[in-house]
């Protein structure tokens, strides 16, 4: 994440929900909003587009690849956007054609 610039650097409210369904306490869930706070210059918000494009993907992924309705939406969220999606989850989204992916190790 060190090489894109702050200002440049986009989630979607999904994978921090994700984040947050994930904490197990009050201190875990103060880490995920301040790692959030810190990481990120702005908070991707689904729109009707990014729910069209996700339904496709649905529509697509869902029977053949096990595609879920939240990583369609992330993967949607990235590709209307037409910014890289970084995963350490490169299986969930290896499938989806035109999506670009930045594979991490948390």
């Amino acid at each position: 994440m060190a090489r894109v610039p702050y200002e440049k650097r986009t989630t979607s409210v999904l994978c921090i929900m994700e984040l947050v369904q994930g904490c197990l306490n009050k201190k875990e869930l103060k880490n995920v909003k301040e790692f959030a706070r810190v990481n990120f210059s702005k908070i991707i918000y689904p729109d009707d587009r990014i729910f069209e494009k996700a339904k496709l993907l649905l529509e697509h992924h869902a029977l053949p690849d096990g595609l879920r309705t939240i990583d369609a939406l992330i993967a949607a969220s990235a590709i209307s956007r037409k910014t890289a999606l970084a995963t350490s989850n490169y299986a969930h989204f290896k499938a989806i054609d035109g999506l670009r992916i930045e594979r991490f190790k948390p």
